[in-house]
């Protein structure tokens, strides 16, 4: 049977560590194009304008309204989109749940300006 060499021990142990510590791009990161396609298909549809267009306007990491020992909430990003096209817009914000892979629009913060 064969034994790890002590010298390999380390680079191997430092090779675990990088790989273990890498990640993809934050959180709110990810979820940005999905969101501002919810709000831009949302704002068609309601503006009636299939050439409306969404453009970010803020955004925020929302930490869980509940966080102790027995429960925990969900961390969720928080985009407000606006939305504009034919003559018109308004703003939708669009919630995203970390432990998803999809997002939900939560409302128009105003009514649609004409």
């Amino acid at each position: 049977m064969r034994s790890i060499r002590p010298l390999m021990l380390p680079p191997l142990l430092a090779a675990i560590f990088i790989t273990g510590c890498a990640s993809g791009p934050p959180f709110i990161d990810q979820m940005q194009p999905e969101a501002i396609s919810m709000a831009t298909r949302r704002g068609q549809f309601e503006l009636n304008c299939p050439a409306a267009t969404g453009e970010m306007l803020s955004r925020e990491t929302v930490q869980p309204l509940v966080q102790n020992w027995r429960f925990q909430g969900t961390v969720r990003a928080e985009y407000t989109i606006g939305v504009s096209g034919c003559g018109q817009r308004t703003t939708y914000v669009v919630i995203c749940p970390e432990n998803g892979n999809s997002c939900f629009p939560a409302g128009s913060r105003l009514g649609i300006v004409r």
